[in-house]
Parts: C-alpha cells; sequence; structure tokens
C-alpha cells in the first residue's frame, strides 16, 4: 500500500474508509473485525481499505493521523468523517448512514 494507491482509491470510488491500527494495538484488534462487518453490511459501495501505521507511516502522515485506531470516512473524495481511539461501531454506523444514502439513492 502506498499513498499514491490510497489517494487514487479515494479519487476513484464514490466511498472510502480509511482504517489506521497496529499490531500491537489490541483495540485496533478487538473493533476491526465488528466494525468491518457493520460497514460492509451497512454500507455496499464503500470500500475498505486497512493501513497499518507500523508499516505505512507516511499515509498515517499524511491524513494526520497519530491516534490508533482511527477510521477516516471519505464521500466524494473529501473527508467526511474522523473518528479516534474511542468510537463505537453503531457511532460510526450512525454518523454514515444519512449522507451515504442520500449519495446512493
Amino acid at each position: 500500500m502506498t499513498l499514491q494507491t490510497v489517494q487514487e482509491t479515494i479519487a476513484e470510488k464514490p466511498a472510502v474508509a480509511l482504517y489506521f491500527s497496529a499490531p500491537t494495538c489490541n483495540v485496533c484488534h478487538a473493533l476491526k473485525p465488528k466494525l468491518f462487518a457493520a460497514l460492509q453490511e451497512n454500507f455496499k459501495e464503500l470500500e475498505i481499505v486497512s493501513i497499518d501505521v507500523s508499516e505505512d507511516q507516511a499515509i498515517a502522515a499524511h491524513y494526520s493521523v497519530f491516534a490508533i485506531p482511527t477510521l477516516l470516512v471519505f464521500l466524494d473524495g473529501r473527508e467526511f468523517l474522523r473518528k479516534s481511539r474511542h468510537m463505537s461501531v453503531d457511532e460510526v454506523v450512525a454518523e454514515i448512514a444519512r449522507p451515504y444514502e442520500i449519495m446512493f439513492s
């Protein structure tokens, strides 16, 4: 994964989620399967990209991600949502639902 690849994905796809985590982050690993399942179930057009900050520090720095886990959601190429550290799956789904439905209805 490169910064260019991530930027191209955001430019080409109408809805993209970037999930920043690291192998040493227990919260990241507990949250990831629940979050990904909810996002895939509720937002079929959402492209989900998982980024390991221990390997891809340049990507994290480019998007000003300094804490993990962090979720960034882009709609039409613009950052729409940024959640770091303490987030609930239901809260994330609720915040994305309305603008997503407007985009894809």
